[in-house]
């Protein structure tokens, strides 16, 4: 049983690595948009007095999380063209995710934010996210930090913290290019 997993464990790892490559590849030519997920976190959900403004009433960065949004920003600014813009969910895991790894005020966009409404409020956030990265066409990369649940609904891929999908428009919705882990 042992051997069966770490066989199943080495076929996965060369898969991964090469899925990171692709993705890096696909930065350094930018004009990519990237869907961030932000950084570890401490715990698995908000507090029941969660405020959007006091970031002490919300899961935050763990110091794993720190750590992780620092190399992320290395790793851009070794390996990816320049970013040319940074939008990002208005929860704080995500605005420090941003702060850390790009070194810059990301814009506030709150269509980031969690999707934790209605059908007819998360349809109109998809709608909004959907609609920026329709209307990106720069020559370097936007990044848009936000959340788990976010990146399933409009890709249908599940990232761990801190992983980033390069996507397109496609059609009515996107196209996954590649993705990258940290």
């Amino acid at each position: 049983m042992i051997r069966l997993a770490l066989a199943l464990f080495l076929l996965v790892v060369p898969v991964a690595a090469h899925a990171t490559d692709a993705g890096w590849a696909l930065l350094r030519d930018g004009g990519h948009v990237v869907l961030l997920r932000h950084a570890m976190v401490t715990g698995t959900s908000d507090p029941a007095n969660f405020d959007i403004d006091n970031c002490g009433t919300q899961v935050n960065l763990s110091a794993r999380g720190k750590q992780q949004a620092s190399r992320i920003g290395a790793l851009f600014a070794a390996r990816a063209a320049p970013v040319e813009r940074v939008l990002s969910s208005r929860y704080c895991r995500c605005l420090d995710t941003a702060r850390i790894a790009f070194e810059a005020e990301p814009k506030l966009f709150a269509p980031l934010d969690l999707l934790k409404g209605d059908d007819a409020q998360n349809a109109a956030q998809i709608a909004g996210i959907l609609k920026e990265i329709r209307a990106y066409s720069g020559s370097d990369n936007l990044v848009m930090v936000t959340h788990l649940e976010n990146i399933i609904a409009l890709t249908g891929v599940s990232p761990r913290e801190g992983e980033a999908v390069v996507v397109e428009p496609q059609g009515d919705g996107l196209r996954v290019l590649g993705r990258v882990t940290f």
